[in-house]
């Protein structure tokens, strides 16, 4: 039987978000009315290049670059991929091979890549996943010792999508910048959510994804610094193949409405975004102050305060599996998650918590709930009066909390 979706509790907005009304509003010609071919030259569809254009200036404008430096793409994970694939198919050939950089806590959409890289035939990668210390932070200086004279790409998450750690981004594409290295960030748990400014980054490509500041899903966006590949002498080539769009580096019809709605919820996330920053991060605070004060054993993982995104709580849990408890929020009308929603179906920790330090078992009891737009502080009442309880009866049938009652002080 299907659950009323008025009754949810929706925490899980790192995953996605709902989609904004006013994006639903201005996604709707294109969608009925104005279904014209954007390369079509009749003036019928060059209503349809006008909107792409108007979106291409207004995600311009938020992130303060140029609109002739914004891409369109279907995801995020697509920018990720042609970004990573791109330096290696077009790295020279050097004695030592192709050297990428990354850290240990990125999105499988750049680290499943990066796996992908380092075994494939022909030309491969050798990449190097820079560890994290127990909040999640890279170190400039391990980026500094891990450079050599063959990397072609540094790439590192801007705020990571699990335990919600913002990296020192500046810091970090300073680095490259200063070696002549290009800069990638995947920025999509970030943009929308927190201030942007690319004319003060020294990051050479950014991906982002509409469906995580209440756009549409199945459109993305990569931005790509005007110049960079005659300052890092790359190259940057095209991903698809068939036709014209996208300044001949991305060929398909474009997806016009999603583009549209795309625009427009992220105008309207970086006009609502200093009160939304300050609402979530109020939030996020009081829920765990909560967690830590009613559930003993109950462990933060990721940053605290202005280094760790505004609506992400992550906490494991000695003596309980995450899916198990997943599964009992889920019977009580709660969405949550144990990490990435492009992981879901893995059966393994997440590699983000195990970077952390904490033990496999452990790790095992991980959960993510995500703050939005949607939520008030009595959806934290709400699932306080339901969580503790639920922790409490599986670590009553845990073979791994006998002999361990420190857990039973927990609140009835």
């Amino acid at each position: 039987m299907t659950k009323d979706i008025n009754n949810l509790l929706y925490l899980d907005n790192a995953a996605t978000t709902s989609l904004h009304p006013k994006a639903i509003e201005a996604m709707m010609p294109y969608l009925t009315t104005e279904y014209g071919n954007p390369s079509a030259v009749y003036s019928y569809a060059r209503n349809a290049r006008k909107a792409i254009e108007k979106a291409r200036e207004q995600i311009a404008e938020v992130i303060n670059c140029s609109a002739k430096e914004i891409i369109f793409t279907a995801s995020g994970t697509e920018a990720n991929n042609w970004v990573l694939q791109n330096f290696i198919t077009n790295a020279k050939e050097s004695a030592n091979g192709c050297h990428i950089i990354t850290s240990a806590v990125e999105h499988h959409a750049v680290s499943e890549v990066c796996k992908y890289l380092e075994t494939k035939e022909g030309k491969r990668a050798d990449v190097t996943y820079l560890p994290v210390d127990s909040e999640g932070n890279v170190s400039p200086e391990s980026l500094i010792n891990a450079i050599r004279p063959d990397t072609v790409l540094i790439s590192m998450i801007w705020a990571n999508n699990e335990i919600g750690t913002i990296f020192p981004i500046a810091k970090l594409a300073e680095i490259a910048r200063e070696k002549g290295i290009p800069f990638h960030t995947d920025a999509v748990q970030a943009v929308g959510h927190i201030p942007i400014d690319m004319s003060k980054m020294p990051v050479d490509l950014l991906t982002m994804s509409a469906h995580k500041f209440y756009g549409p899903k199945g459109v993305g966006a990569l931005y790509m610094r005007k110049g960079f590949e005659r300052r890092c002498s790359t190259k940057f080539s095209p991903f698809l193949f068939g036709g014209a769009q996208e300044r001949n580096l991305r060929a398909s019809t474009e997806n016009v409405a999603g583009i549209v709605g795309m625009g427009e919820a992220l105008t309207l996330s970086a006009m609502e975004m200093d009160e939304e920053y300050n609402r979530c991060s109020m939030l996020r605070d009081y829920l765990i102050d909560r967690i830590e004060k009613e559930i003993p054993l109950s462990f933060l993982n990721g940053a605290r305060g202005n280094n760790r995104l505004p609506g992400n709580v992550n906490f494991t849990f000695d003596y309980i599996e995450g899916e198990s408890l997943l599964l009992l929020l889920d019977m009580n009308g709660i969405c949550a998650s144990s990490g990435s929603a492009c992981s879901s179906a893995s059966l393994e920790p997440s590699h983000v918590i195990m970077a952390l330090g904490v033990p496999h078992e452990k790790a095992h009891g991980s959960i993510r709930f995500s703050l939005g737009r949607s939520n008030s502080q009595s959806d934290i009442d709400k699932l306080m009066e339901i969580l503790p309880k639920l922790i409490n009866q599986l670590r009553a049938m845990s073979p791994l909390a006998e002999g361990d009652s420190s857990w039973i002080t927990m609140t009835k």
